[in-house]
């Protein structure tokens, strides 16, 4: 590896770093909190599920403590044997990976929300992109690097390879790319003016007022952005199933679509 990929693996490592401290790794969380309602949650969820915690905390007197991490990572300390009692994916993929090893309980499996995933440069960068067939991304790029979560571990990082293949680009940027650990630390090497472009979904652009959306991905470009949820199979917290229904009720919809989320579930939970 080159000085430059070096540096940029670093910044890239070193942001994710900061912002997993923040937003409270899962298993520092769950030891430290192990008589709460523990909730493993998509990092890209944390301001719309932020929302939703607060107004069923404000409802019934009672508040989930919720980590955020990329869904990998999740998937990973559920399967270690972190005490989640609901756990909320990115994607499906891995949903099934639990699934498969009968950590969650099937039967309260859904698919909550779907999303899009854009383009983002700084706020005060760059003008519109038109994202199509051949787009040259790698000229806009220049000498910088483009911000995506990890494209073989994070969804919203393979949802973005998938799309720059489809669009017959990939090749051309593959050797350009700051990975970061998930994919509110892409949306932070934009947001610092670390990168120029980035690609996160279009909930996390909404979040931060220092970037803005330059396109959006055609949907055909890529997998389906769904986020499923469901109980862990050791899901025994009273209030874990409460919980469950009530984001997937009508009173947590604004939540998510105010954050840009498009809500699947029918709201009768």
């Amino acid at each position: 590896m080159d000085v430059s990929k070096r540096r940029w693996a670093g910044r890239a490592l070193g942001l994710a770093a900061t912002a997993l401290l923040a937003w409270s790794p899962p298993h520092a969380s769950a030891q430290a909190q192990s008589g709460d309602l523990v909730v493993f949650a998509a990092a890209s969820l944390k301001n719309a599920l932020d929302n939703v915690n607060a107004r069923w905390s404000k409802e019934t007197g009672r508040k989930a403590k919720i980590s955020y991490a990329a869904t990998s990572a999740l998937a990973k300390q559920i399967e270690q044997g972190a005490p989640a009692q609901v756990f909320l994916s990115a994607d499906p993929r891995w949903m099934d990976y639990v699934a498969n090893r009968k950590l969650i309980k099937p039967e309260t499996r859904s698919n909550l929300l779907g999303s899009r995933i854009v383009l983002i440069a700084p706020r005060d960068k760059a003008g519109p992109v038109d994202i199509k067939p051949g787009f040259e991304l790698a000229r806009l790029l220049g000498d910088g690097r483009l911000a995506v979560a990890n494209v073989e571990a994070v969804p919203a990082g393979r949802y973005a390879k998938a799309a720059l293949e489809k669009l017959g680009v990939w090749a051309s940027v593959s050797g350009k790319l700051a990975q970061a650990e998930n994919v509110r630390a892409a949306l932070v090497l934009v947001s610092r003016g670390e990168a120029p472009l980035g690609i996160v979904y279009r909930t996390d652009a909404a979040a931060d007022p220092n970037v803005r959306v330059a396109g959006s991905f055609p949907e055909n470009t890529h997998p389906p952005i769904i986020y499923p949820v469901a109980l862990t199979a050791n899901a025994t917290h009273p209030a874990a199933a409460a919980f469950l229904a009530y984001i997937k009720s009508a009173k947590a919809r604004p939540s998510f679509e105010t954050q840009g989320f498009t809500v699947l579930s029918d709201g009768r939970s």
